[in-house]
C-alpha cells in the first residue's frame, strides 16, 4: 500500500500521539467520526464480506443469540457456509477473520492504522449482524479497534474483573458482566478496548462491525515457538564448527551392575552441554522477525512468472514500481530484513531500498530502478515476484 496511505487520518481528529500517551492500553475510548462515513461508501459491501464466509479458505463463524423467549440458546457454527440464514432473521452475526487477506479495501483500512508497528498488527475481523445479533460479553487479550462500518451497534463496557464463564455454551461468554459504560456506535464511529476490558456488542438493525486486532503472544505461546524454530534449525545455525559433529563418549570402566541406571557421567555431559548452549543476540532477532513474518496457515501467493523482468519489456514494467502483496508480512531490525517468514541480510544499499519497501509497502519506479541496477538485490525481488510476494504497481 503506498506511503499516502499511512498519512489518512486513522482517528478522525484524535492526534494518534495524544492517544497513544493518554488512551493507549489504559482504558476504552470512543471517537466519534474517526473515519468520515462518506469515506466508507462501499469500499467494504456486507455481500462482499457475506461472499467470504462461503468461501472454505476463509475462516469464518457463526453466532446465533438466544431468542427473546428462551427456547433457543447460544449456537456457533463454523464455515463455509453454503446457506446463511435470511437478512431479515434477527439475532444472527456472521464474523469473518483475515479480510484483509482477501479484499483490497480490507487491507487498505488496516493500513489506517499502521501508526502502531506492522509487528503489532494482527488481523481484520468484520462481522455482519442481524439486529439484536452479537457474541455476548467477552474479554480479549489484546487490543482492539471496533469501527462501525454500517448500521448501528450498542457497545458496553465493564473493567477488568469476573473471568467466570457461562457453562455449555459453544463461546467464550462472562457469566457476570457489569458494564460502566454504554455507546451507540454510527458509522465512521470507533471504540478502543484495551486487553483484559469486557465488552459486549448489540446489533441495532442490520450491521457491519470491524474489528482491527493486535497480536500480543503470551511468553508461553512465544517460547512455543520458539523451541519449535529451534528443533528445524539445522546443525550449522545451532553448532557451528566443531560442536556440530561432537558426539556423546562413554567412561566406561567397568561392567555395569545396573543396566537400566543412567551413568552419571552421562547426566553430567548432557546437562553440561544444555547449560553451555548459547544463542547470540544476532540468531534470537532473526528468529523473533522470522516468527513475526510467518503467514497464518490459511495463507497461500499466487505465483508469477518473473523472467520478463530481464526482457524488452523490463523497462516498461520496472517504471511501473513494485507493491507488496496485501498478505505479505514485512519487518525489518537491525541489518535483517524479514519477509512471510524468511530472513536476509542484504548490503547496506539495498537493505535501505527494502527497508524503504517495508514501510511504505511499495516501492516508486525510481527506487525500483536503483533497486534493478543491483544483481544481487534484482534477483532477490525477482524471486518474490515469482512466488507472488510482490507485484508490478498496477497488477
Amino acid at each position: 500500500m503506498p506511503a499516502a496511505a499511512i498519512r489518512l487520518p486513522p482517528l478522525g481528529d484524535v492526534d494518534p500521539a495524544e492517544f497513544l500517551a493518554t488512551t493507549w492500553q489504559r482504558r476504552p475510548r470512543l471517537i466519534r467520526n474517526a473515519l468520515p462515513a462518506t469515506a466508507l461508501g462501499d469500499t467494504l459491501a456486507i455481500r462482499d464480506v457475506l461472499a467470504l464466509a462461503r468461501d472454505p479458505d476463509v475462516e469464518s463463524r457463526l453466532v446465533e443469540a438466544p431468542d427473546a423467549d428462551g427456547r433457543r440458546s447460544w449456537r456457533m457454527r463454523r464455515g463455509p457456509f453454503t446457506r446463511l440464514p435470511s437478512r431479515r432473521r434477527p439475532g444472527w452475526t456472521v464474523l469473518v477473520q483475515g479480510v484483509d487477506l482477501h479484499l483490497a479495501a480490507g487491507r487498505a483500512l488496516m493500513d489506517r492504522y499502521r501508526f502502531i508497528p506492522d509487528a503489532r498488527l494482527d488481523d481484520l475481523m468484520i462481522s455482519v449482524a442481524t439486529d439484536g445479533g452479537g457474541v455476548g460479553p467477552h474479554v480479549d487479550s489484546y487490543d482492539v479497534f471496533l469501527l462501525q462500518a454500517h448500521g448501528q451497534r450498542r457497545w458496553r463496557v465493564a473493567p477488568p474483573g469476573g473471568t467466570t464463564l457461562l457453562p455449555d455454551v459453544p463461546l467464550r461468554i462472562l457469566a457476570d458482566f457489569r458494564p460502566t459504560e454504554s455507546w451507540t456506535l454510527l458509522p465512521g464511529d470507533l471504540l478502543y478496548v484495551p486487553p483484559g476490558w469486557a465488552h459486549e456488542g448489540t446489533a441495532i438493525g442490520e450491521c457491519m462491525t470491524c474489528s482491527i486486532g493486535f497480536r500480543a503472544p503470551s511468553p508461553l505461546e512465544w517460547r512455543q515457538a520458539f523451541f519449535a524454530m529451534l528443533a528445524d534449525a539445522d546443525a550449522a545455525t545451532l553448532a557451528p564448527g566443531r560442536a556440530a559433529s561432537q558426539r556423546y563418549r562413554d567412561r566406561q570402566a567397568t561392567p555395569s551392575p545396573a543396566p537400566a541406571q543412567i551413568p552419571a557421567h552421562m547426566l553430567d555431559t548432557l546437562r553440561d552441554w544444555i547449560r553451555r548452549f548459547r544463542l547470540d543476540d544476532a540468531l534470537i532477532t532473526e528468529y523473533i522477525g522470522c516468527y513475526l513474518t510467518e503467514p497464518k496457515p490459511n495463507v497461500w501467493f499466487d505465483g508469477t512468472d518473473a523472467t520478463g523482468d530481464d526482457g524488452p519489456d523490463a523497462g516498461r514494467r520496472i517504471r511501473r514500481g513494485l507493491q507488496l502483496d496485501r498478505r505479505t508480512r514485512m519487518l525489518y531490525a537491525g541489518d535483517a530484513v524479514f519477509i512471510n517468514g524468511e530472513a536476509c541480510r542484504p548490503a547496506p544499499r539495498a537493505r535501505k531500498l527494502l527497508q524503504r519497501l517495508a514501510d511504505q509497502r511499495a516501492l516508486g519506479a525510481v527506487d525500483t530502478g536503483r533497486a534493478w541496477q543491483d544483481p544481487a538485490l534484482r534477483g532477490r525481488l525477482q524471486d518474490w515476484l515469482a512466488n507472488g510476494w510482490l507485484h508490478h504497481a498496477d497488477e
